[in-house]
């Protein structure tokens, strides 16, 4: 059951993401988006997906992060080879501020 999801609405949601201003309202919107899980879900994944950008073992991540191994792999596929490249934007961007 791997349905697509609706293209317009993505774009809808996306369009809303780009319209906050701040991390609170920021935090406010996906406080109100998503459950509690869902939200645990997404800070982890990006966790996964720094902590694979430094290079770090599996190993060490699942200790870090608390993820099962099926998500980092997952998130690696998507860093590696299978994603969009819209992790890297992030830490690119992020890198550069931090400068």
């Amino acid at each position: 059951m791997n349905e697509k999801p609706d293209l317009n609405s993505l774009n809808e949601l996306y369009d809303a993401i780009l319209m906050l201003e701040s991390q609170e309202e920021c935090s406010a919107f996906f406080k109100d988006l998503c459950t509690v899980p869902e939200l645990k879900a997404l800070s982890q994944r990006f966790q996964v997906a720094k902590l694979l950008n430094e290079n770090k073992v599996y190993s060490d991540i699942v200790k870090q992060t608390g993820a099962s191994t099926a998500t980092i792999s997952r998130v690696k596929r998507s860093l590696s080879y299978d994603g969009d490249g819209g992790y890297q934007i992030v830490f690119d961007r992020i890198a550069e501020e931090e400068k």
